[in-house]
């Protein structure tokens, strides 16, 4: 568009310099002329070529100064005497020019990379004894490794949750089989196995350590299922470090918190287990769920890589994440029914802890004699007032043989006791 204006515009001016060319020469045909005698009628074309001279004078003194105010024509900044340097381009800014190329150039082309390496993800479910397994659901999968053959998928959990058969879309509308190696409900990862001889490319991960609020990221995954498969949205990390409560066993009671790094880059149903990017194709969470209602918009959430790697490496290589346990149902202190408030026996000032419900047989909480309506009010020196806090620390602090001390009343008295964590058994 500006191509074929700057050219209609520069023929145009060389149309009127043309004219105006010509116009010269007439008036110095008739400057000439003057130097003999003039007759009336000379002198009457000499009036009407001083008119024709001035006229077309003015008209290119207009289009002239049109022309430098729209800029086609440079305007000398005066410092130069050399006409020659009158349509060269200031060095800054063509600098400037080039490198903004060149980065949404270097920005283009690690997307593209990092979009090879984003596959569909596809549950397949049997919906009766009489049909072959169908399509129940599809999502997204980052292609993460390769080696010896194969390459290695994460995706989420609740994309391939239940189902009978997985594959894998590439990006040439290849299907392939895929193996689930390991899924962990919550984490909500699963990591895939597929053939690996016709991958090509994989996902360069980064690191969600150093990220701040308001960089820029990229959202790359398949929303609403194949047919807008490998979309784009950017946006930028609207915080970090947020914790999300989540209902994994479907009583609609939060059981387990998660930490996410939030975003306003456009998830939707299918993005599920995409890729979170950095502006250098660097993949820096797996996007992971929204809150999805009327009244709120744009707040996403990707699962750290630096949470995800451990658990995708547990998966990849044991099946499962191995969490320790203590042994013990428990209930906060403000869930206990009525009929056994009283016993349990506690000083005024404690307001909050996890009263032990149960204790299984032969566990860690047995072979340190906790019993039944103890109170739990600190783990390793933390405040306890929720199943959530408890977990937390436990799966995300400890691992299983380690020691740890409990502080706890019984019979309204504070007491402390030490256990080795044991695994937890699914």
């Amino acid at each position: 568009m500006d191509d074929h204006n700057n050219s209609n515009n520069h023929e145009q001016y060389n149309n009127i310099n043309k004219e105006t060319q010509s116009d010269s020469m007439e008036a110095k045909e008739v400057q000439q002329s003057t130097t003999s005698t003039k007759t009336p009628k000379q002198k009457k074309y000499f009036g009407g070529a001083l008119l024709g001279g001035l006229t077309g004078g003015i008209i290119s003194a207009v289009i002239v100064a049109f022309l430098f105010i729209s800029n086609i024509i440079p305007v000398d900044n005066g410092n130069h005497t050399d006409s020659s340097n009158i349509n060269a381009t200031d060095p800054d800014t063509t600098e400037v020019t080039k490198t903004m190329q060149s980065d949404d150039a270097a920005i283009a082309g690690d997307m593209e990379e990092t979009s090879d390496a984003v596959v569909g993800v596809i549950n397949l479910q049997q919906q009766d004894i009489w049909t072959q397994n169908q399509e129940a659901g599809t999502g997204s999968g980052i292609i993460y490794k390769k080696e010896n053959g194969k390459a290695y998928v994460v995706t989420n959990h609740h994309v391939v949750n239940n189902a009978k058969e997985v594959e894998v879309a590439l990006n040439n509308d290849e299907r392939i089989k895929a193996k689930v190696l390991g899924s962990d409900e919550l984490t909500d990862l699963a990591v895939l196995e597929i053939d690996g001889s016709k991958i090509n490319t994989v996902a360069k991960l980064g690191s969600s350590e150093d990220l701040k609020a308001g960089d820029t990221v990229i959202a790359i995954g398949n929303p609403l299922g194949m047919e807008f498969a490998n979309s784009l949205t950017k946006g930028i990390i609207s915080g970090l470090n947020r914790s999300v409560s989540i209902d994994t066993n479907g009583d609609k009671q939060p059981d387990w918190i998660t930490e996410v790094i939030q975003t306003d880059a456009a998830i939707n149903p299918g993005n599920s287990g995409g890729a979170l990017v950095t502006t250098n194709g660097e993949v820096i969470g797996i996007n992971s769920m929204k809150i999805a209602t009327q009244a709120v918009e744009g707040i996403g959430f990707a699962i750290p890589i630096d949470a995800a790697v451990p658990i995708m490496e547990q998966l990849e290589t044991d099946g499962e994440v191995a969490r320790p346990v203590i042994g013990i149902s428990t209930a906060p202190l403000n869930q206990v029914p009525p009929q056994y408030r009283n016993e349990i026996q506690l000083p005024e000032e404690i307001e909050g802890g996890m009263v032990v419900a149960d204790v299984q047989s032969g566990s860690p909480a047995e072979q340190a004699g906790l019993q039944q309506f103890d109170v739990i009010t600190k783990i390793a020196g933390n405040d306890v007032t929720s199943i959530l806090e408890l977990r937390k620390y436990m799966y995300s602090e400890t691992k299983v043989g380690d020691t740890i001390e409990l502080e706890f009343y019984r019979n309204g008295k504070q007491q402390t006791v030490k256990l080795n964590l044991a695994e937890r058994e699914e």
